[in-house]
């Protein structure tokens, strides 16, 4: 039952993660600066479907290395386990800057 099992908790993961996001022309330094203060998973998602969590620093190397040009993150598909995080990520996207309150 252990196959069933790891199947039901994968699916539950699934369900708690929030939407997939879009992020373009980031800065690299400040996108690694806003990682560093999320509290949950962020998984850097590829065209292909795979997903990266870009907790380690391994990771992020890895996952970002093919995304970077001229110092930007040109196009990243990002999923996260907090909506707290999202929303920092998304102001980032947005703003330039996490901490940006409308």
């Amino acid at each position: 039952m252990v196959n069933g099992s790891t199947k039901k908790q994968n699916k539950e993961a699934d369900t708690m993660m929030t939407s997939v996001m879009s992020l373009h022309n980031i800065d690299v330094s400040e996108f690694l600066s806003v990682l560093d203060t999320c509290e949950g998973n962020v998984y850097l998602v590829t065209h292909e479907g795979d997903k990266i969590n870009l907790r380690s620093k391994l990771s992020q190397l890895l996952g970002l290395t093919q995304l970077i040009k001229g110092g930007k993150i040109t196009e990243a598909f990002i999923l996260c386990d907090s909506p707290a995080d999202e929303s920092k990520l998304f102001r980032l996207n947005m703003f330039g800057d996490a901490e940006h309150t409308a």
